[in-house]
């Protein structure tokens, strides 16, 4: 059973919401409207570990679908290697001046 508590109950009787967080939720309103639910850690912790870890993979290669799709025929300006080429030749200036 859900316990519901205003934003003002809550603030002031913070120690009670904790105790009871550890038997179960903990529903706070504001304005009669609920805001946000208060768990034990312990729950936390089982909802974290069920939850879907992301699959960078798969968003990478959505990402670049995505940047492809949105580029159609043109290509990236300035190249990305061309980047690179300038971050180094950049990078070794600096080096070079540190040295002198």
């Amino acid at each position: 059973m859900n316990r519901t508590v205003s934003a003002t109950d809550a603030r002031v009787h913070f120690g009670e919401i904790m105790r009871r967080a550890k038997t179960g939720p903990v529903i706070v309103e504001r304005d009669g409207k609920p805001e946000v639910v208060v768990i034990s850690k312990q729950e936390y912790d089982r909802l974290a570990a069920a939850a879907p870890k992301p699959d960078w993979r798969k968003m990478l290669a959505e990402t670049h679908a995505l940047i492809r799709a949105e580029l159609g025929d043109r290509e990236i300006q300035p190249s990305p290697e061309e980047v690179i080429r300038q971050g180094r030749e950049e990078r070794d200036e600096q080096l070079l001046h540190n040295l002198r």
